[in-house]
């Protein structure tokens, strides 16, 4: 479809630029005290985009600006993700008295400018539309992880994000070229074809490529070993944006993941021993071991921490190495599996990190001691806490429980060459349980109880309750989730 013609069918990302442009145009006429009002704005335009998104994609199949982006269930799904765990943030940004001192005016606009991107990865199918995506995603996260100016670890953080950014976006634009090179071709479905016939001489650049690309993918995540940019930022950022960088954009890494190995790799004859003769790199096996170190190194270094952000951020690593168990197999059941992982993941980390920022609003600080009596004290915020950590954890009838169940279901299914890697997991849940119960001993079982109760504001109080709801409920009923997951997958069932 032609560009003009791709317009059409384009207006979800249309209403988003829409937002932005109005958002910069709005910050600049207001006065700095009012610059909140910024996030009201791109609020709004959200929630539109959102039924835009939803009316748009529904049953559609197809592709936009010549083969370059998707339009399918499969990435609309992941667009909703994105946009629901952007108006939590929003909210929640508005609370955050770390944010308070700053003009938020462009917080917000980056906000935006970062679903846009996002947006643009979800639907690639195109190489330089995913160079193009990610770089959208991470300047904008460079910006946002030093956004605090005042705060040296803000500055710090920013700067350790850019220096590994750049690294990993040279690491995976280099891969690119190659695949290039090698095919003559940017498409993704026409890479495919050409790949089914490469001879044997075009066996090392293409395993070079791969890992290359791999590494850019990885960063994304936060996969071992591109993971060293993920605990000193999400530590130096404000604690909103390290809740949105756990959740957003590795939803989207996850998408652009695993449309990117499905077409050239699977559907190529090259994710096992190619038919054409081409010996490979064993794919499963390289994910399968990614998949461990990424899970027991998270939860090994999170064990050790004593601020209570940082063991969430290394957390956020370990549950990208669960999330990765289903990579290995990249059949319907491991991709369902990683979909219905990410909506569970996104109610309870959210929910997790949006306490941190109610007690440091309260003591200023967000280490153990700081949780100490928590539960004696704000009730309220004791209770949903201890939710999010048994969630975390993988304990019943949560929502965490049924993602990991979907995820060692999926790997099991795939036949006994993967038990090791569920038995990996499981040693790790186990091991996690540790410093998740850590939390929630520290805050009623340390301290003394107080007759007086503090309670969080309104805004505060429904927003942790409306995390914490879904991660109870959809414990006991998933179905329409899973439902929704399963409708998502006709696209990748049918490619384009």
């Amino acid at each position: 479809m032609n560009n003009l013609q791709s317009l059409s069918y384009y207006w979800p990302e249309l209403l988003l630029v829409t937002t932005i442009l109005a958002a910069v145009v709005y910050d600049l006429l207001t006065k700095p005290s009012e610059s909140q009002r910024v996030g009201l704005l791109v609020f709004a335009g959200l929630v539109l985009t959102l039924f835009a998104n939803w009316f748009t994609s529904a049953e559609r199949n197809i592709t936009l600006f010549l083969d370059s982006l998707a339009l399918d269930p499969f990435a609309q799904f992941f667009k909703t993700i994105i946009i629901f765990s952007t108006l939590f943030v929003i909210l929640i940004s508005r609370k955050s008295n770390e944010l308070r001192i700053y003009r938020t005016g462009e917080y917000y606009t980056l906000i935006a400018i970062m679903v846009f991107g996002m947006f643009l990865m979800v639907s690639a199918i195109d190489l330089i539309m995913v160079y193009l995506s990610i770089e959208v995603v991470s300047i904008s996260s460079f910006i946002l992880a030093g956004y605090l100016k005042q705060d040296q670890r803000s500055n710090e953080s920013s700067l350790k994000y850019v220096i590994y950014g750049a690294f990993s976006s040279g690491l995976m634009l280099f891969g690119l070229s190659i695949l290039f090179g090698l095919t003559g071709t940017t498409k993704f479905f026409e890479i495919q074809n050409v790949i089914s016939g490469l001879d044997t001489s075009s066996h090392f650049a293409l395993i070079i490529a791969s890992v290359f690309i791999l590494a850019g993918f990885g960063y994304k995540i936060s996969a071992v070993p591109f993971h060293f940019w993920t605990p000193d930022v999400y530590e130096g950022a404000p604690t909103p944006v390290t809740a949105y960088l756990s959740v957003a954009p590795k939803a989207a890494g996850f998408a652009l993941l695993i449309r990117f190995f499905h077409v050239l790799f699977t559907d190529a004859g090259l994710f096992l021993e190619s038919e054409n003769g081409i010996p490979t790199i064993p794919w499963p096996q390289v994910l399968a071991g990614i998949s461990v170190a990424t899970m027991t190194l998270g939860n090994l270094v999170a064990i050790q921490q004593s601020s209570v952000k940082r063991m969430l951020a290394y957390s956020s690593i370990a549950h990208a190495g669960y999330m990765l168990m289903a990579m290995p197999i990249l059949s319907g059941n491991g991709v369902f599996a990683i979909m219905i992982y990410l909506v569970m993941y996104l109610f309870m980390n959210l929910g997790a990190f949006f306490v941190v920022i109610i007690v440091k609003n309260k003591t200023g600080g967000e280490t153990f001691e700081d949780f100490r009596g928590l539960g004696w004290e704000m009730p309220l915020v004791g209770i949903v806490m201890a939710l999010f950590m048994f969630s975390l954890t993988g304990i019943p009838p949560t929502a965490g429980f049924i993602g990991k169940f979907y995820i060692f279901a999926a790997v099991i299914k795939a036949g006994p060459s993967f038990y090791w890697l569920v038995f990996a997991g499981a040693v790790n849940s186990v091991i996690s349980l540790y410093y998740y119960m850590r939390v929630v001993k520290v805050m009623f079982l340390e301290g003394e109880s107080k007759e007086e109760h503090i309670f969080p504001s309104i805004l505060e109080s429904a927003l942790i309750i409306i995390l914490a709801a879904p991660t109870l409920f959809l414990g006991v009923y998933w179905a329409p989730i899973a439902e929704w997951i399963t409708n998502s997958l006709r696209f990748f069932h049918q490619g384009i």
